[in-house]
């Protein structure tokens, strides 16, 4: 899956949103992921849904004589003209405390010792944060069990019908694992092409691995945290990848701009798109990193307004890790993966193969964004299991020759060079 977050608050009204999705096909990503786009309680974040059936009324353009839902079903045809398709956001860990469920159902409502409405949680550094204006739903201790499962299953089934393929399950783990595996199952009954995303963060790896035994397709690793030294980023891969493959991401709308954490620097951004391109299976940027913006998206106030002047422009950048990423098949799996040694702790240097496949990568990234970093290898053969010639297929500053022994070569800042043992035309 290479995903194009399209953000609903920053898009704007759905008629708006066919630029987006076309700039989106041109840069070469399959997927376009919305956050959810269901009416919203008094709060206003996107993420607090009072009601699931119906849409978010911001989102609709009052002067187009189409009902919202057929303004958004031709959306996502657009997409799929484009061929891409579409992933929803699944919020069924909590509704808005001011959601019609609350009232209709308490029952499925999760309560404190005193009765009153229970609000999720998470640990921020030291500090406990409390989302007050969500109400946590009791998949695990209702009196109706049956009752609020056929509810969520139902969320399903009309997201479905509004044209999605998929599901991006927010809170995943907090969700018991046994209602995912029911629900994913008895949606692929019927629609067996759906796919489902966990989103993860914050768990640890065995979490992780457990949440994605449920039946998903995929979950969110934890790359972008990386600090292309330790070894737990690797030890995590081969832990959840026995499992599931993953999506990598530089940033998403849950996180800072790249940008704006690194001065604007466009060195940053590439580095980061393509390593986390590469390591992962799947990956996602969320609109607005191919201009390097650097507000950071909020789920409450973002509106169409808050679009930034254009710092930099790294479409066809992206557009060519995307082709190189869908061109080599050992980039498109949770293939082995090692840190290897390196002349320059600047540059970090991994090999990457795939039996199964019969292919083999070296990846060298100049981790430094500000400058040039030199970096020599006595032969890279000793790098390669194959022993065949090795091709430079990386987006950008391609070697026509690839000299193996030595190998010696100054990276521009964040650079990244990839060397695969097989061209992309016989890699499929």
């Amino acid at each position: 899956m290479i995903v194009y977050n399209l953000f609903p608050l920053l898009a704007g009204r759905f008629p708006a949103w066919i630029p987006y999705v076309e700039r989106a096909a041109e840069m070469g990503f399959d997927w376009v992921f919305v956050n959810p786009v269901q009416r919203p309680g008094a709060s206003g974040s996107i993420y607090s849904i009072a009601d699931y059936f119906e849409l978010n009324p911001a989102l609709i353009e009052p002067t187009d004589p189409r009902s919202g839902d057929d303004q958004l079903r031709s959306v996502l045809q657009a997409a799929r003209d484009h061929g891409m398709r579409t992933m929803a956001d699944l919020v069924i860990d909590h509704c808005a405390v001011d959601s019609v469920l609350v009232s209709e159902h308490p029952e499925w409502v999760a309560l404190d010792p005193e009765g009153a409405v229970m609000h999720p949680s998470c640990k921020q550094d030291d500090s406990i944060v409390v989302w007050e204006d969500l109400a946590e739903l009791n998949h695990r201790g209702t009196a109706d069990p049956e009752g609020l499962y056929q509810y969520c299953l139902g969320v399903v089934r009309h997201l479905l019908g509004l044209g999605f393929d998929g599901f991006r399950c927010d809170a995943a783990y907090g969700v018991p694992a046994e209602l995912w595996h029911r629900l994913i199952a008895e949606t692929k009954d019927d629609r067996p092409l759906t796919v489902f995303v966990a989103e993860t963060l914050g768990c640890t790896p065995w979490e992780t691995a457990a949440t994605a035994a449920a039946g998903f397709d995929f979950v969110c690793n934890s790359a972008k945290w990386w600090d292309f030294r330790s070894h737990w980023l690797l030890e995590q891969r081969k832990l959840i990848g026995e499992q599931v493959p993953s999506i990598g991401f530089p940033e998403s709308h849950d996180t800072p701009r790249l940008a704006e954490e690194t001065y604007g620097n466009p060195n940053a951004s590439k580095l980061w798109y393509l390593f986390t391109a590469l390591f992962s299976a799947g990956c996602l940027i969320p609109i607005g990193f191919e201009f390097g913006f650097r507000r950071a998206l909020n789920v409450v106030s973002t509106r169409p307004e808050d679009w930034e002047t254009v710092s930099f422009d790294l479409r066809e950048f992206i557009a060519a890790v995307n082709q190189l990423k869908t061109a080599i098949s050992l980039f498109s799996q949770e293939s082995s993966m090692l840190l290897l040694p390196s002349s320059n702790p600047a540059v970090l240097i991994m090999w990457q193969g795939s039996a199964a496949l019969g292919q083999e990568g070296l990846l060298f990234f100049n981790t430094d964004i500000w400058h040039d970093q030199h970096v020599e290898v006595g032969d890279l053969r000793a790098f390669v299991q194959s022993g065949r010639p090795l091709v430079d297929v990386s987006p950008e500053f391609r070697m026509d020759y690839v000299a193996v022994a030595p190998f010696s070569y100054d990276l521009r800042p964040g650079q990244g060079i990839v060397l695969v043992t097989r061209s992309p035309r016989t890699s499929q």
